[in-house]
C-alpha cells in the first residue's frame, strides 16, 4: 500500500519496508467522516485505524451520559491498538472531530504482524507512550486547571492534528469535549472571541488566532506537543542508528 503523499500516519511511515509490507495486504484506505464513531464503548475492537489526516478524539463515557475526553489522536497515533493485548471491549468511545482519511486493518490481522515483527512492536509501544502522556498530564489538567484554560488547550490540540485556524467544531462537540454544560461553553466562547483569541464562529467552524489563544491556555498542550515530539524523535535516533555501516 502507498501511503498518501504528504499525510502519511507517523507509525506506519517509520516502519522499514518489509514490516510495513506484511500489514499492506490487510491495509485499506477509509475515510473518516466528520462526528462518526469509530469504535464504540463496550464493543468488540473490529478494526485498527491509522488516520492519514483528520483528528479524532478519545471520549470517556459515564453511566448518566455524560462524557468527557481524555485525549486527540491524528497523523500521529492510532485507534484500536490495544487490541494485540488480545480480543477483548474497548472502555472508550472514539470519535472523528475533523474529517480525514485512514488506513484500517482488521484486529485479528494486526495482532497476526504484531506477533511476528519487533518493528510493529516498537511502534506500538511509540503510541502507548504518547497516548500515556495525554491520559497522565489530561487527567491533571481536568482537576486542577479552569475550564477556560482547558477548551484553550483542547482547541489547540485539534488545530494541531489538522494544521488548519478553522477547527470543524460545534459548541455542542465542545461541551461533550469538556464535559460542561452547553451554556458554559457559550460563555466561554464570547471571553475568548472578546480576547481575540476566537476570531469567528459559524456554521459549525471556529477560527481561532493561535498565538492569542496559546495565552489563554494552560501549559498541558505544550507539554504533551513537546514530550510526544521527544519520544518519536528518539524514535527516529535509534532507527538511524540501526542501519549505520560497520566500520
Amino acid at each position: 500500500m502507498t501511503l498518501p503523499s504528504g499525510v502519511g500516519n507517523r507509525l506506519l511511515a517509520a516502519l522499514p519496508a518489509a514490516d510495513l509490507d506484511l500489514l499492506a495486504p490487510e491495509l485499506e484506505m477509509v475515510p473518516l467522516d466528520r462526528d462518526a464513531v469509530v469504535s464504540r464503548a463496550g464493543d468488540q475492537t473490529e478494526h485498527v485505524f491509522f488516520p492519514h489526516s483528520g483528528a479524532i478524539s478519545v471520549m470517556v463515557d459515564m453511566a448518566n451520559g455524560q462524557t468527557v475526553a481524555s485525549a486527540a489522536i491524528g497523523r500521529e497515533g492510532a485507534v484500536g491498538t490495544l487490541s494485540v493485548l488480545g480480543p477483548s471491549h474497548t472502555a472508550v468511545t472514539a470519535v472523528v472531530r475533523a474529517a480525514g482519511t485512514a488506513s484500517r486493518i482488521p484486529a485479528s490481522r494486526f495482532h497476526t504482524a504484531f506477533s511476528r515483527s519487533p518493528a510493529i512492536r516498537h511502534a506500538v509501544q511509540i503510541h502507548f507512550k504518547a497516548m500515556l502522556i495525554q491520559f497522565q498530564v489530561g487527567g491533571a489538567c481536568n482537576a486542577l486547571h479552569p475550564v477556560q484554560a482547558r477548551m484553550a488547550r483542547w482547541l489547540l490540540q485539534l488545530r494541531d492534528c489538522i494544521d488548519d485556524d478553522v477547527l470543524p467544531l460545534t459548541q455542542e462537540a465542545l461541551s461533550q469535549i469538556l464535559g460542561v454544560r452547553r451554556t458554559t461553553v457559550t460563555l466561554l466562547m464570547r471571553n475568548l472571541r472578546a480576547s481575540g483569541a476566537i476570531r469567528s464562529e459559524r456554521r459549525g467552524e471556529i477560527e481561532i488566532d493561535p498565538s492569542r489563544l496559546a495565552a489563554a491556555a494552560c501549559e498541558c498542550r505544550d507539554t504533551m506537543r513537546l514530550e510526544i515530539e521527544e519520544i518519536f524523535s528518539m524514535n527516529a535516533a535509534g532507527s538511524r542508528a540501526l542501519v549505520l555501516p560497520t566500520q
